[in-house]
């Protein structure tokens, strides 16, 4: 199924359905401020699980993001942050960022895993920001493309449908994504440390 949404002007109605999809532990795909990307809600773990399967990997070994709608939840899935990392996310966020920060005792549960860290994004996309906002928590998300390669499909939500219609329970067309991915940047030992240089330019 696919669904189409104005990117500037998001349909509630539409919004609400997402959501619905997403609360029965849906898989969807949808647009960022970058590439388009693959998601589900952080409280389904089976979904979690799925998502890991269409990427190939297995769970306690994946990177996944999770995806708010601002900052204010940022403290039930990240250990306190100081003055100095809020001004840089505040300064950067919504944006084509994620920024890897330490985890909360939450993390490890939800993604059976032992990692400290955990990536964190607020895409500037009003489509996704309305799903997160709609479900009142955050979304795990993955972008569509391998991390080495981003094809031409990924920008384009109908070849997107013709591969993933039967994987997915919805893809949401917002219009062509762009072909960079985020930059990745590291604030969680206290220091700025770029691990991927993408579209965005960071404001430190």
């Amino acid at each position: 199924m696919i669904a189409i949404i104005h990117p500037d002007n998001p349909d509630q109605r539409k919004i609400k359905q997402v959501v619905e999809i997403l609360n029965r532990g849906g898989v969807i795909i949808y647009p960022t401020d970058t590439v388009y990307a693959l998601g589900c809600s952080l409280h389904k773990k089976r979904a979690i699980e799925k998502l890991a399967q269409l990427k190939g990997v297995k769970l306690k070994k994946s990177n996944f993001s999770i995806i708010f709608n601002d900052l204010s939840h940022l403290a039930e899935y990240t250990k306190p942050i100081d003055r100095a990392t809020y001004k840089i996310l505040n300064k950067n966020l919504p944006g084509p960022f994620t920024f890897v920060l330490t985890a909360s005792s939450q993390i490890p549960k939800l993604f059976e895993t032992n990692k400290k860290t955990i990536g964190i994004r607020i895409p500037d996309n009003k489509i996704v920001k309305a799903i997160v906002q709609e479900l009142g928590h955050p979304l795990v998300t993955t972008s569509l493309h391998n991390e080495d390669d981003i094809l031409e499909y990924c920008t384009d939500p109908y070849l997107i449908q013709e591969k993933w219609e039967k994987q997915v329970d919805i893809i949401i067309d917002g219009g062509f994504g762009k072909n960079e991915a985020s930059t990745v940047v590291n604030l969680a030992n206290g220091d700025i440390e770029i691990i991927r240089q993408g579209i965005g330019e960071l404001i430190d």
